[in-house]
């Protein structure tokens, strides 16, 4: 009985250990930012304009907004969680080529960004960049884009602003629930720092939207996209599926593509 009692103690001790250092190393679990020096010289085939902004309590926000003649529109894209603008840049350019401006931002520790990360610094920030292209942009110019990370982010964003559209890429329901499903033995709704409830912001979306989700995707499952979907109460909607499409390979696939030619036509 003495045995039995001790190894419940072991356990709980243990159980309680894996908790507590979740609890304290959850931004290094989510956010895979890569440092720049600030005399960092970005590199693109693009004509661009580097932007820093500064927000409320001073850190700096860096960005990469790509400008070009009679542009279609204006995408204002929130990227996933790992890497910085040298690699982003150089992604959202596929839509540069399309005939659209792009701006792309780096979060806070991202790149030559700075300042403490916290939920509602990711959409307060997000928020600056909408507000510095409304200075440029006619509102109904501007399309929302989320990847990944980011899709929460521009979900967010749209629900408190009237983009011309919302396109999501591998999104989560909430990034609650991706934490539940990767530890599904831990308390993780009383820890979690960033709850990211997407399918809360969607309800209050009203543009269109626009969803793409690869079925073998083993980051960002797809029925949490599809559950996402589900969530939309009315409006324009579409869903994507990509059929074999990963976390990070859906512009090799055709789907994507047609799809892509619709919602950016």
């Amino acid at each position: 009985m003495q045995r039995f009692s001790k190894s419940i103690k072991v356990v709980l001790f243990a159980y309680l250990l894996i908790t507590a250092m979740l609890y304290f190393l959850q931004e290094k679990l989510i956010f895979l930012p890569s440092k720049l020096p600030q005399e960092f010289e970005f590199s693109f085939r693009h004509d661009f304009e580097e932007v820093s902004l500064a927000a409320e309590d001073g850190s700096l926000l860096n960005s990469i907004h790509f400008k070009q003649d009679n542009p279609k529109g204006l995408i204002l894209y929130f990227h996933g969680n790992a890497g910085d603008l040298s690699r982003w840049g150089d992604i959202t350019s596929f839509f540069v080529d399309r005939k659209y401006d792009v701006l792309v931002m780096d979060y806070r520790t991202y790149g030559k960004s700075t300042g403490k990360l916290s939920e509602d610094a990711l959409h307060s920030d997000a928020q600056l960049f909408y507000d510095y292209a409304l200075k440029q942009y006619e509102e109904h110019q501007i399309i929302l884009y989320g990847r990944s990370l980011g899709t929460g982010i521009a979900t967010k964003l749209a629900s408190k602003n009237n983009p011309n559209k919302l396109i999501l890429e591998t999104p989560y329901y909430s990034l609650m629930e991706v934490a539940r499903e990767r530890f599904p033995f831990l308390p993780v709704t009383w820890f979690m720092k960033y709850k990211l409830l997407t399918y809360e912001f969607i309800k209050s979306v009203s543009c269109p939207i626009t969803i793409f989700h690869g079925t073998s995707d083993n980051v960002i499952p797809y029925k949490s996209g599809r559950r996402l979907f589900d969530a939309i109460p009315r409006q324009t909607k579409d869903f994507y599926t990509i059929v074999e499409g990963g976390h990070n390979n859906l512009i090799e696939f055709d789907d994507y593509l047609n799809g892509i030619n619709k919602a950016l036509p």
